[in-house]
């Protein structure tokens, strides 16, 4: 009985494990990380709307990389290899 139940745990906990992430897809999420890490990041938005009149938005993120000072080419860098296990296939392209 405990073979069907440890099976069946580690049958359950490889269905929870995420799929592997091609150099690529890390490369894109992984920019995006760092670019967070180069400053806040915001947005402001306005508008008009003819049943409720004016809006406006503000929006402000920081990361906690950023908060820590963590260089964004280091943050990119790990970032890469904890979801790949291997280093970057090219630098990161930050604006």
């Amino acid at each position: 009985m405990r073979l069907v139940s440890l099976s069946a745990l580690l049958v359950a906990l490889a269905a929870c494990t995420p799929a592997p992430v091609t150099p690529e897809q890390a490369a894109d999420l992984c920019e995006d990380r760092a670019r967070a890490a180069q400053g806040p990041t915001g947005s402001v938005t306005m508008g008009v709307n003819s049943n409720s009149g004016p809006s406006a938005g503000l929006a402000v993120g920081l990361s906690s990389d950023f908060i820590r000072g963590r260089d964004p080419v280091e943050v990119y860098e790990s970032c890469v290899f904890d979801r790949t296990g291997a280093a970057p296939i090219r630098p990161p392209r930050l604006r």
